[in-house]
């Protein structure tokens, strides 16, 4: 049987891009062998986002244009279209070509043959056009996410990616409407016992502006990384903070003890069972994480 696909693109501003990057995503796909459609949504654009993409539209019968009415973000226009997608894998990629979709029928390819249930398009490849004032916090972010997973992350939040529609449609409520879903879905699969693959790809520079705002954006990041955490690892978060706490009060006892020659024992057993309070905190969380709505793979 044949393998079918649905390809969801998110478009906001993108009129000067976004024509090239569907003609030339088209033909690689009628040339792929695969069934597929091609599903962009406009997020409410100012220019004439809708036009060129109808235009092409009116050429291509496997590309449909969806239309917010006004801007609701990223992630609320993949959701759309995963909504309207006809067909149980979902490809997602971005307007602007920065992402060589010309890859698409291999990570279709990868996700259908094998039981992954998510391939990314790991921005790890030869020519890689990260601009370099967003590294830094990329990095940073990166660790924490490494730690929340137990495993390395190639690329968090890469918008180049296919996964199984049945599994986005269940974390409907995880997944955020902004930037940050693809950081989200990435971290839900990890920590819920899904199979993700990464691919290495280029990564070009953008067409247009970007609608990055790096230091918000960072922070954002940050925030949903420790939500997500305390979410689905929440041990992770609240055992390591009692033990430091734990180390403290031996440090604070030793120094009392050998420094000031008396025991501040008040102060101590206050630290000690504060420790003991924050790993409780952390155990009941995990007892709660187990009442929610079940997103692990069994």
């Amino acid at each position: 049987m044949t393998t079918a696909v649905s390809i969801v693109i998110p478009a906001y501003n993108e009129e000067k891009g976004i024509g090239p990057v569907l003609t030339r995503l088209l033909a690689v796909m009628d040339g792929s062998g695969l069934t597929y459609e091609v599903v962009v949504v406009n997020d409410g654009s100012r220019d004439d986002t809708a036009g060129v993409t109808g235009r092409v539209a009116a050429e291509h019968e496997r590309l449909t244009l969806l239309q917010h009415r006004h801007n609701r973000g990223y992630g609320a226009a993949l959701k759309t279209g995963i909504r309207h997608a006809r067909y149980d894998l979902i490809c997602i990629t971005d307007a602007d070509g920065t992402y060589p979709n010309e890859r698409i029928p291999e990570l279709v390819a990868q996700l259908a043959g094998q039981e992954y249930d998510m391939v990314v398009g790991a921005r790890t490849g030869e020519n890689v056009a990260i601009p370099l004032v967003r590294r830094p916090a990329k990095w940073a972010i990166g660790r924490l996410a490494n730690y929340v997973a137990g495993e390395k992350i190639p690329d968090l939040n890469s918008g180049l990616r296919v996964f199984r529609r049945e599994i986005a449609l269940r974390m409907f409520g995880l997944l955020p409407n902004a930037f940050s879903f693809t950081t989200t879905i990435t971290l839900a699969m990890l920590t819920n016992n899904y199979l993700v693959n990464y691919v290495p790809i280029d990564y070009f520079a953008r067409v247009g502006q970007s609608k990055i705002r790096p230091v918000q954006d960072t922070l954002n990041f940050v925030q949903l990384v420790w939500r997500i955490a305390l979410y689905f690892a929440p041990l992770k978060l609240f055992l390591p903070l009692s033990g430091l706490l734990l180390l403290l009060a031996v440090g604070w006892a030793l120094f009392t003890l050998l420094v000031l020659g008396q025991l501040a024992d008040v102060s101590t057993l206050v630290i000690v069972m504060t420790a003991f309070q924050v790993a409780v905190i952390g155990m009941l969380a995990e007892l709660i994480n187990k009442r929610l709505p079940n997103y692990y793979k069994e």
